[in-house]
C-alpha cells in the first residue's frame, strides 16, 4: 500500500523487534528459476507499486512507469500487479491499463488506497467515498479483486469520536467493495499500531469482522512482532505486504538479504491457517540507494524467496 511521507521518513525506532536469526538467502540459481518451476500454491504473490512510485513525490503517480512495472515484473514470474489508486484517477487510465494486461498478458491483482484521506475527519467523508466509488469501479473494468485500505494518518492519537467516525465510512466502502465483487483490506504503516495499537484496535473494537492486510515490515519498525500478530489477528488476515530490512532498519535491495526471520513468520501463517489468496511483495530502497541488480532481477529473487520461505 502506498505509504504517508511522514512514515516514509521514519527511521526504526524498535529495531530490536526484528526478528533475527536464521533466514534463507536465494541462490543465483534458485532465483533464476522459471515460473514453470515454483510450487503450485492457491495463493498469488503480486508485486506493489512503490518501487515506481517512490520516484514521484509528492503524489507518487508512477503512471509513467506503468509499462515498465508490468514488464518487469511479468519477466520475473510475478503472479501481478497492485496499482495505487493514484493510478486509476486519469480519465484514460481504465483503457491504457487494459491494453498493458493484453500486452503483457499479466493480471491487476487489486490496489491500494489512500495516504490522502483522513478518514477520521467526517467533513471528508463525502470526498472519500467518491474517490473510493471510481476507483473500485475502475479497478473492478481491469479485474482487480482487492482493495487496500489506508485510513489516513493524524499524527496524533484520534479521539474516540474520531475513531467513530473513522469507522462509520470504513463500513460504507465495506458495502461499495462488496457491490463491485472487490476485497477489501484494512492496510497498516506505523501509526495504526504504534501507542499500543491505538487506531488498530479502535477500527476493530467498532469492525470486529474487518479484513486486515497488514505490512509486516510497517509491524517490525512500529515495534510489533509479526508472529505474536498473526497469533492475535489471523482470523481477519487475508492479505499482507512482504519486505525486508537488515538489522539496522535499512531496507534490503530484495527478499532474504536482510534480518526478517520470515521462516518463523510463515510457520505462523500455517499454523492459522492463511486463508487469503492474494500477498504482494513490496520492493523499498533506502534514499538515493543505487540498486545493484536490474528491478526484474530483484522481483525474480524476492519471487523465488517468497516460493522457497512461505511455498507460495
Amino acid at each position: 500500500m502506498e505509504k504517508s511521507s511522514s512514515s516514509r521518513r521514519v527511521f526504526v525506532k524498535n529495531s530490536g523487534m526484528l526478528l533475527t536469526g536464521a533466514f534463507l538467502v536465494p541462490s543465483f540459481l534458485g532465483a533464476c528459476a522459471s515460473t514453470k518451476d515454483l510450487a503450485k500454491s492457491t495463493v498469488k504473490v503480486n508485486g506493489h507499486l512503490w518501487i515506481y512510485a517512490s520516484k514521484y513525490p509528492p503524489n507518487w503517480d508512477s503512471t509513467p512507469d506503468l509499462e515498465k512495472a508490468f514488464s518487469d515484473m511479468s519477466a520475473a514470474g510475478i503472479d501481478g500487479i497492485e496499482l495505487m489508486d493514484i493510478n486509476l484517477t486519469h480519465d484514460d487510465s481504465v483503457k491504457n491499463i487494459k491494453h498493458l494486461i493484453d500486452k503483457y498478458n499479466f493480471p491487476v491483482s487489486g490496489t491500494s488506497y489512500g495516504v490522502g484521506p483522513k478518514m477520521w475527519d467526517r467533513n471528508q467523508h463525502e470526498l472519500i467515498i467518491k474517490d473510493v466509488t471510481r476507483s473500485i469501479t475502475r479497478l473492478a473494468q481491469v479485474k482487480g479483486k482487492t482493495f487496500g485500505i489506508t485510513v489516513g494518518e493524524a499524527n496524533r492519537l484520534k479521539t474516540e469520536p474520531e475513531l467513530d467516525a473513522q469507522a462509520d465510512v470504513l463500513k460504507k466502502i465495506l458495502v461499495l467493495c462488496k457491490e463491485e465483487g472487490i476485497e477489501p483490506n484494512l492496510h497498516n504503516h506505523t501509526y495504526e499500531v504504534e501507542n499500543g495499537m491505538h487506531d488498530l484496535k479502535g477500527t476493530l473494537a467498532r469492525i470486529p469482522d474487518i479484513n486486515l492486510g497488514p505490512d509486516l515490515n510497517w509491524l517490525i519498525r512500529a515495534g510489533i512482532d509479526p508472529v505474536d500478530f498473526i497469533k492475535k489477528y489471523g482470523d481477519n488476515i487475508v492479505y499482507m505486504h512482504i519486505r525486508d530490512q537488515y538489522a539496522d532498519g535499512t531496507w534490503t535491495e530484495y527478499l532474504g538479504q536482510g534480518a526478517t526471520n520470515f521462516k518463523v513468520i510463515a510457520d505462523a501463517l500455517k499454523a492459522i491457517p492463511f486463508k487469503g489468496s492474494n500477498v504482494a511483495i513490496e520492493l523499498a530502497f533506502p534514499k538515493d540507494y543505487q540498486p545493484v541488480n536490474p528491478l526484474t532481477m530483484d522481483w525474480k529473487l524476492s519471487r523465488n524467496y517468497v516460493n522457497n520461505t512461505f511455498g507460495w
